[in-house]
């Protein structure tokens, strides 16, 4: 009989390169194969597993209100969705929200808000309007993302592409407002990259953003759909600096690791350029997606995941700086976001994530020369504890095999 792994070869499109490991079962920190074998999860599937697998609180939401009322359209109101937009919006200190499925939704909900704000609000002539966006930067894989991404693979063969974006050097404030033109609607930027490879830009980075786009009248949006909701030590990875956005996108994490819950939230008066019939989504703000995403964020709060990833994620960033190995170039991140780059001369990351996977610690590579380590939020220090040894351990034989050759 086929495996898992074979059939999924066979009639699954090849838009992925997985290590090859099926998984049937996670809880907490921890997934389990089809053979049995127990392995950590220091991926989080790209941080959207921050309250940990099957979280008995959120399989309770997701059970209770199944049983209950599951999708009915935004063409009726429900009880479920107010209560939850208005603690999302308390949590963060924004005013409206708009609620979607996937990140890339979500971040193409803040292109067309920045958009129509900057022709109806700020008076920038019709199709004119731009939006500056960040070299190294993720936000998705639909075309109009795309076509202002610099990773020229998600690019090739996708055009015509959707113009109307400029990029500038991520990190650096002044090649923001250097580009900033009275057709400049809104930067969009992520405070930590996470898919670009955990980067960290400068200290004071977003704050000077801040300054530069409220100086300019341009909306400041941050996509924080892996970086946000506890991940980095903080709720938002913007409080680290204090900054507020204008515009606020999240998701992963905001569904517990249950459902695709993301939401685009922003001041008032760019939320409302959104009249009926200018934006909507069948399954955004369903029921079931605002119970399960109503206890996500509960949970944040009352577990204080922030807290224990600002800790942990201090502890694992120090253990991990004091190894000595050769083959590590730089270790960088906040809280439990924590990228360890790989001197590509001395190896991959990818050979590292495939020997973590034979020893139970599940990770993956970005642009194979970064190894993601990014856990749950419910992770122990014990099982960091274990990780670390791992990776001492794999770094070590890939030293021993390439000064033996």
């Amino acid at each position: 009989m086929p495996s898992g792994l074979d059939l999924e070869n066979q009639y699954c499109a090849q838009n992925y390169h997985p290590l090859p490991v099926v998984l049937c079962r996670g809880e907490g920190a921890y997934v389990w194969d089809e053979n049995g074998k127990k392995y950590l999860d220091m991926m989080s599937a790209y941080s959207a597993v921050s309250h940990g697998h099957a979280n008995p609180r959120l399989v309770a939401a997701l059970t209770e209100q199944a049983k209950t009322l599951n999708i009915v359209s935004r063409a009726f109101y429900t009880d479920k969705l107010g209560p939850f937009l208005e603690l999302a919006c308390k949590l963060t200190g924004q005013d409206v929200a708009l609620p979607m499925n996937t990140g890339a939704e979500a971040v193409e909900t803040a292109v067309k808000a920045a958009r129509r704000w900057g022709y109806e609000a700020k008076g920038i002539p019709d199709n004119q309007a731009e939006i500056i966006v960040c070299t190294g930067n993720f936000h998705g894989r639909t075309t109009t993302i795309i076509s202002f991404s610099d990773e020229a693979e998600y690019r090739r063969h996708f055009g015509p592409l959707t113009p109307g974006f400029r990029i500038v050097e991520y990190g650096d404030a002044a090649a923001l407002e250097a580009a900033i033109t009275p057709n400049t609607a809104a930067f969009l930027v992520e405070p930590i990259q996470g898919e670009g490879g955990i980067v960290i830009p400068p200290e004071g980075y977003l704050r000077r953003c801040q300054e530069i786009c409220r100086a300019h009248n341009v909306l400041l949006l941050a996509d924080e759909i892996q970086c946000g909701l506890g991940r980095t030590g903080r709720l938002l990875a913007c409080d680290h600096e204090d900054v507020k956005p204008d515009g606020l996108i999240l998701g992963k994490a905001l569904g517990g690791g249950i459902l695709p819950v993301s939401m685009f939230l922003g001041r008032k008066d760019v939320m409302d350029i959104f009249v009926p019939g200018t934006h909507g989504s069948t399954f955004g703000g369903n029921p079931l997606a605002a119970a399960v995403a109503t206890e996500a964020l509960n949970l944040l709060v009352e577990d204080q995941l922030p807290e224990r990833s600002m800790e942990l994620g201090s502890y694992l960033m120090a253990e991990l700086r004091a190894l000595t190995s050769p083959l590590i170039s730089e270790v960088r991140g906040k809280g439990l976001f924590i990228g360890v780059e790989i001197d590509t001369a001395l190896g991959s990351a990818r050979e590292v994530c495939e020997r973590l996977m034979e020893r139970g610690l599940l990770s993956k590579e970005t642009h194979e020369t970064v190894v993601r380590l990014a856990p749950p939020l419910v992770v122990t220090k014990e099982d960091l504890d274990w990780a670390i040894t791992q990776i001492r351990e794999v770094l070590e034989e890939m030293d021993e095999v390439r000064l033996a050759s």
